[in-house]
């Protein structure tokens, strides 16, 4: 593998790693902004922008934001691939000048002006239409690079390999590191819960946006040229040549159409007593995060070495999902199972420090191939954009990655609507005025379920995922052909001056 941050080597057939250092910083920072975004906005709204009676709300408002995410990425992907553009800055506009808007709206939404319900929706809906449509750009554009890195599959997947390493470490601190300094800030210094989330929004929402600039320093290696003669409908019809993208995208899809409920509502509840020793709430969250995922952040970056073991990337997708079918079953009796006890306020074992660490030990068993999915899905929609080329003469960048984020948003939508069912019509959590402690107070039906729809909720959406990947292909001979193909038809075209030795423009 070399060593990564300060190898110097630049051949033809291979990008700088300091470069690729930038690539993964800018993602990095992209993921912090993002994944408090993701993870932090509707329960900031339902438990300290909205009343009792309109907590339900926030919910149904983000599905229906998500809803719009969804169509408008596509949208977006078209308009990144028919924007004319100078040689080889195809992508770059976009990762410079976005930023700093998308993480500025990012921390002001969680800037309470002290309204009514309505208002606070209205600003709710002002702020994210905006944030949305400029993070669409930012995200095509970052994720569009990976195929215009280099027109070499071998070094691409490198590439892709180290810069899902970025996203998933800004993901990471982001995502475990705030319930941490949330816990410490309230519970030590006695800081208010809404300034915390108010603050860390700048941080984390701004200061992650202005890091992700440095992807900018990122050059592209393949020329993706302008086609005149097709229309924007036209650019969009394209993915129909694009069977693997299809049926990834419906395979992740199918990820989001689980019945569960937000690990926020299941942690901050759950462990509370005694019995929990010093698993507390926010603690009790980063901890499962970090004890679970280590072996699956290990895992990625050896992905080089580990995806071949499994057999390739899509056998990697398909042993990450098994796994994780057979783990849950397993992890849901070792924590308890549905006979762990008769009154369903006492914490089951899983809330013990013991039952704790052997819950983690089974989810990390599948998180280990299931921390290469990223490498694996981008990897794949990297060498299906050279595979249409190669069918139609044009280059999908913008189109492909943005059906990518289209299935991550539109199933981050529905998933939302399941949860918010499950959470207030099944569960019928509830928030009660001038009680702090109101998450604590819940009913039977609350504590009861809640555990099961944790753990074993996921697998519905397991069985549907194995079923859609099973219809991908994946050739290491076809993507060799693929690429000699490729070559000679650009030499053809262009003459005989590689892509990877143009010059900037």
């Amino acid at each position: 593998m070399g060593f990564f941050l300060f190898s110097r080597e630049e051949r033809e057939d291979h990008v700088n790693n300091r470069e690729v250092l930038h690539f993964a910083t800018g993602l990095a920072g992209q993921n912090i902004s993002y994944s408090f975004i993701s993870n932090r906005l509707v329960y900031f709204y339902e438990n300290h922008m909205m009343s009792k009676e309109r907590q339900h709300w926030v919910g149904k408002f983000m599905t229906a934001t998500y809803v719009w995410d969804a169509i408008n990425d596509i949208l977006v992907g078209g308009i990144v691939d028919k924007r004319k553009h100078k040689p080889y800055q195809k992508m770059r506009p976009y990762l410079l000048y976005m930023p700093p808007f998308i993480g500025l709206l990012c921390a002001l939404m969680f800037v309470n002006l002290g309204f009514g319900d309505v208002f606070k929706i209205v600003w709710l809906s002002a702020l994210y239409a905006v944030w949305d449509l400029l993070y669409s750009f930012q995200d095509v554009a970052l994720w569009g690079l990976l195929p215009l890195s280099t027109p070499h599959p071998g070094d691409r997947s490198r590439i892709t390999h180290w810069v899902t390493v970025g996203a998933g470490a800004g993901a990471t601190l982001s995502g475990m590191g705030f319930p941490v300094i949330w816990d410490l800030l309230k519970g030590n210094l006695g800081m208010a819960e809404r300034l915390i989330f108010t603050i860390f929004a700048f941080v984390f929402g701004l200061g992650g946006e202005l890091l992700s600039l440095d992807a900018a320093l990122f050059r592209e290696r393949v020329d993706s040229p302008y086609h005149e003669e097709e229309s924007f409908f036209q650019s969009l019809a394209i993915v129909r040549h694009n069977p693997t993208l299809i049926f990834i995208s419906l395979a992740r899809f199918s990820l989001g159409l689980s019945p569960k409920i937000n690990q926020t509502y299941f942690f901050q509840s759950e462990y509370r007593t005694e019995k929990s020793g010093f698993l507390k709430g926010g603690l009790s969250e980063t901890l499962y995060g970090v004890v679970s995922g280590a072996p699956g952040a290990i895992a990625l970056l050896f992905a080089g070495k580990l995806i071949p073991l499994f057999g390739g990337m899509k056998k990697t997708l398909v042993v990450s999902q098994v796994s994780a079918v057979v783990m849950r079953v397993v992890a849901f009796f070792v924590g308890g199972g549905a006979a762990r006890r008769d009154d369903p306020k006492v914490p089951g074992f899983y809330s013990t420090v013991p039952g704790f660490l052997a819950v983690c030990a089974c989810v990390a068993v599948f998180n280990v191939p299931g921390g290469l999915m990223d490498v694996a899905h981008r990897s794949l929609t990297s060498d299906s954009i050279d595979e249409v080329e190669l069918k139609t003469g044009i280059r999908t960048e913008g189109v492909s990655f943005a059906m990518q984020n289209f299935t991550t948003k539109f199933s981050g939508g529905i998933s939302n609507l399941i949860q918010n069912f499950f959470l207030f019509h099944v569960l019928y959590y509830k928030k009660e005025e001038g009680d702090d402690q109101y998450i604590y107070h819940q009913g039977d039906k609350f504590y009861r379920w809640q555990y099961p729809l944790f753990m074993l909720g996921p697998i519905v959406g397991a069985l549907l995922y194995l079923l859609f990947i099973s219809f991908v292909k994946d050739s290491e001979e076809r993507r060799t052909e693929v690429e000699h193909l490729l070559k000679e038809r650009r030499e053809a075209e262009k003459g005989e001056v590689p892509a990877a030795v143009a010059e900037e423009t």
